[in-house]
């Protein structure tokens, strides 16, 4: 398989993915979609020139059909800072976007957005609506029922929407039935409690999606392709399952609806969706479960970014095409790359949610942490440097690399110093903690970048002022990252105090009672990382599972089996501040999962024989330790930059050196910098 697939890389063999399909009579050129996904680029629901520049790039990537949202189709269900389906002063902003998206080969849809329960009242001016009144975990707010008039209007809405995508030049639209959103609000149980013909059975809870499909397609015609969005499982206890998406999908097939996109669950469900740690191709079975219940194409989505996954899937006939989202966030030419054989090319997406969910939660329009360029495509563009310069780079970390590859890009030479033995700096820390592994492809990808643009890498080069002076670089960027801080607190005699950063690194073994000093990013890592460290892993698990060794309850308990005692100890009065909303939960709940006790509002004061003792509010009590990891933060580590100044080299600080940065900060930054030299 390896061999077979090492053909497809060099282009070699022809993929399924750049076959050609038909969607009902629209055709694309191949089966790479890009499903919607939330921007925050539309503050007024005008299109704007930000948002044409990002979809033109992904067409000009490749994309086989772009699905533009979501597109709000009325007030009361609208998204914030959207794209605006529910008046005709909006049509023609989308008719130039569908017309630049079309003239790079690319077809686009637009996604049919109405919120339901998930619309917040403090932007869309009105209390939320649903079928029921059940209040979301989601917004912390409570619907508005719906009337029978009410939920009339709101399938005209749906209707008109449509009919004005099409007449704006989009190819198809995209009904959103997915995520929690007012379909499937209706289609659940959880939150349809109504006791009209619109509630209670399963024949009256498909009454209103049939009632939308059916009324956006007599409003496009019968010729005009609509797709639809569905959960091929809400992963809400007491919801709808794999059973009643695929019952679903048969009465979409039967009313008329020429795709499927299957995606997971809702955005209230405890199964993580789009997180770092969930596997490659997670929910392909649920796109199987769909395409083997209809027979009308089937869109395969969540996780599927690598290009052999993403095959894998259509050889085994698992799906009918892939849905690549943030994999085109991550890498514009996602597609073409892949079809040019360039995988070694592809800047991964790693699934940290850093640029996108995270931005998007906190009211910020969309980045990405691999690719800066997101959002910003126009200006941005890295063009040949109109003077070519010796320019040499201190630090091999995220920041580094990226400031070398971007000069290397413009024309400079680039030398690259490093003082370890291995490039990446804190990537293999990021990396270390279970599920994180995937920042790892970030750094494999800017090593080979840095080797395709010959950049000149040494590793074990400690820069000083006097070998840097003897250097004729001309300028000089420092991105030398950042060192731990100092220890609030000393060991003593059978009780050792470290750094997280040397447990991360395997420089350290803990022993069973652990007490991790600091709550944040790091401290939450580390005590994961010491919980799973000789925990069963997957892999044994299967082991144990598909030989019967033992009782599927017992290798599941294994799982979760803790060999450790690990309480983390955090000031504040809430752990994980720093972490992004969309990651910050699962972490949370992985830590209860694995019995790690956590203390919050409480300091540490001292570490004596007895363990460490904490205080909270006046009362103090010991903790039994052997080991104690300090999380606390870092120091940057520039004092080597006023060394040059004092010797007037031109000079710049990136990173963490330059003071505490997230991954995501610290790219950009570099990435900036290195454009405008």
């Amino acid at each position: 398989m390896k061999a077979h697939f090492s053909l497809f890389e060099k282009g070699r063999i022809k993929l399924r993915l750049f076959e050609p399909i038909k969607i009902g009579t629209m055709e694309l050129k191949n089966r790479v979609v890009m499903p919607a996904m939330h921007l925050s680029y539309t503050l007024d629901g005008q299109v704007n020139d930000r948002l044409i520049d990002f979809y033109v790039e992904r067409a000009k990537g490749g994309a086989g059909l772009i699905i533009v949202g979501g597109c709000s189709i009325d007030q009361v269900g609208a998204g914030p800072w959207m794209i605006r389906l529910d008046h005709p002063r909006y049509k023609d902003g989308l008719k130039r976007l569908t017309e630049a998206v079309q003239a790079h080969g690319a077809k686009i849809a637009a996604q049919l957005y109405q919120a339901g329960r998930y619309a917040y009242s403090i932007f869309t001016g009105q209390q939320s609506v649903a079928p029921s009144p059940v209040a979301s975990r989601l917004t912390g707010e409570t619907p508005k029922e719906l009337t029978k008039e009410e939920i009339q209007q709101i399938i005209e809405s749906f209707a008109k929407a449509a009919l004005l995508a099409k007449e704006a030049g989009f190819d198809a639209v995209e009904i959103l039935g997915s995520a929690g959103y007012l379909i499937s609000q209706f289609l659940s149980p959880l939150t349809n409690q109504r006791q009209d013909e619109y509630g209670g059975s399963w024949e009256n809870r498909l009454r209103f999606p049939l009632a939308v499909v059916r009324a956006v397609k007599e409003a496009v015609g019968p010729d005009y392709p609509v797709i639809v969005r569905v959960a091929g499982n809400d992963f809400m206890p007491g919801s709808n399952t794999g059973e009643e998406a695929r019952a679903f999908c048969r009465e979409l097939e039967k009313a008329g609806v020429a795709a499927i996109n299957v995606t997971g669950g809702w955005h209230e469900t405890h199964v993580p969706q789009l997180t770092m740690n969930v596997p490659t191709g997670a929910f392909v079975y649920l796109a199987r479960n769909i395409k083997q219940a209809v027979s009308i194409p089937v869109i395969a989505c969540n996780r599927l970014n690598d290009p052999q996954a993403a095959e894998q899937v259509l050889a085994t006939e698992q799906a009918d095409l892939i849905g690549v989202a943030r994999g085109f966030l991550a890498d514009a030419a996602w597609a073409e790359k892949v079809r040019q054989g360039r995988w070694k090319d592809i800047c991964p997406c790693i699934g940290c949610n850093q640029g996108c969910l995270d931005q998007v939660f906190g009211g910020r329009s969309v980045t990405c942490m691999t690719n800066p360029r997101v959002g910003r495509e126009a200006e941005t563009e890295i063009l040949p440097a109109s003077q070519k310069k010796e320019i040499l780079v201190v630090g091999g970390g995220p920041a580094g690399m990226t400031a070398a590859r971007v000069l290397a890009l413009k024309g400079h030479r680039v030398t690259l110093w490093e003082q370890g033995e291995r490039l990446g700096g804190q990537l293999h820390l990021a990396a270390a903690p279970p599920g994180r592994q995937d920042f790892l492809r970030l750094l494999k990808y800017l090593e080979q970048q840095l080797l395709d643009l010959d950049v000149k890498v040494c590793l074990g080069k400690k820069a000083t002022k006097e070998n840097v002076a003897e250097g004729s670089y001309q300028e000089v960027i420092l991105a030398t990252g950042a060192v731990e801080g100092p220890f609030p607190v000393a060991g003593t005699e059978g009780i050792e105090v470290v750094g997280a950063w040397d447990i991360l690194r395997g420089k350290v073994t803990a022993g069973r009672q652990v007490v991790v000093v600091g709550g944040g990013p790091s401290g939450i890592e580390t005590a994961l990382y010491l919980a799973l460290e000789r925990a069963v892993n997957a892999e044994n698990w299967h082991f144990l599972n598909w030989y019967q060794g033992e009782k599927p309850e017992v290798a599941g308990q294994l799982l979760y089996q803790n060999p450790r005692d690990i309480t983390l100890v955090e000031m504040d009065k809430k752990a994980g501040k720093g972490l992004g909303q969309s990651t910050r939960w699962s972490m949370l709940a992985d830590l209860k999962r694995l019995g790690i006790k956590t203390l919050v509002k409480h300091k540490v004061v001292d570490v004596g024989a007895q363990g460490v003792l904490v205080e909270s509010g006046g009362d103090a009590r010991w903790l039994p330790a052997q080991t104690v990891v300090v999380a606390t933060g870092a120091l940057a580590n520039n004092s080597l930059h006023q060394e040059l100044k004092a010797m007037n080299i031109k000079c710049h600080v990136i990173g963490d050196a330059a003071g505490p940065r997230s991954v995501l900060e610290a790219v950009r930054e570099a990435f900036d910098l290195a454009v405008s030299m």
